[in-house]
């Protein structure tokens, strides 16, 4: 297992997330790898970590799911990946006392490459559809919760988050209600909904 920190578009060096890349054993037959090992996380993040819940979602292409996080007391990190398709997944920190508050960091997320993304408490999480369909499993450190749940605006320009709307021949991403009515950073902060 391969674990790489991520850079902010500003080319800063984000705490926190991280992107695992596995070891990949194929042949003609297929392939074979170790999707989760609890030790192995266990020394990436530098703690011991409990998940307590997995998610699988289908998206279509130009689905955009998120920005999605939860406050506490039942905050949430997730292990992220793409079992079949491609999505671009997304974090934005969410720490008002980080030196990243309010930058994101991606990476592709493929059921060709393998990798997966650590979004860690704190963090709000989002992903765009690239495939003609993305499968998505995360693991999930806390259970959800209704009264938790907040969104954040996925086209904020204060995150300028770059979205490859380009891959989508034009179209428009596809959003559910509550995430195309999300909130934007500053209204978030000025209501208190982020972390410290």
């Amino acid at each position: 297992m391969q674990v790489e920190q991520l850079t902010t578009a500003a080319g800063q060096a984000m705490e926190g997330p991280f992107l695992i890349t596995p070891q990949v054993f194929g042949d003609d037959r297929g392939f074979f790898y170790e999707s989760w090992n609890q030790r192995h996380f266990d020394e990436a993040v530098g703690a011991p970590t409990t998940f307590c819940q997995d998610n699988n979602s289908l998206s279509s292409r130009g689905v955009l799911r998120g920005l999605h996080y939860q406050l506490e007391p039942q905050s949430q990190g997730k292990l992220v990946r793409c079992t079949a398709g491609a999505i671009l997944d997304v974090a934005v920190d969410l720490r008002s006392s980080s030196a990243t508050f309010g930058q994101w960091v991606a990476a592709e997320l493929s059921g060709e490459n393998h990798q997966q993304l650590w979004v860690p408490v704190g963090f709000a999480h989002g992903f765009l559809t690239l495939s003609a369909s993305a499968a998505v499993l995360y693991k999930a450190s806390g259970f959800w919760s209704k009264s938790c749940e907040r969104s954040l605006r996925w086209n904020d320009p204060q995150l300028a988050i770059a979205w490859p709307l380009d891959r989508l021949g034009g179209d428009a991403p596809l959003l559910a209600e509550k995430d195309a009515a999300a909130p934007s950073l500053a209204e978030a902060l000025a209501a208190g909904e982020v972390f410290a």
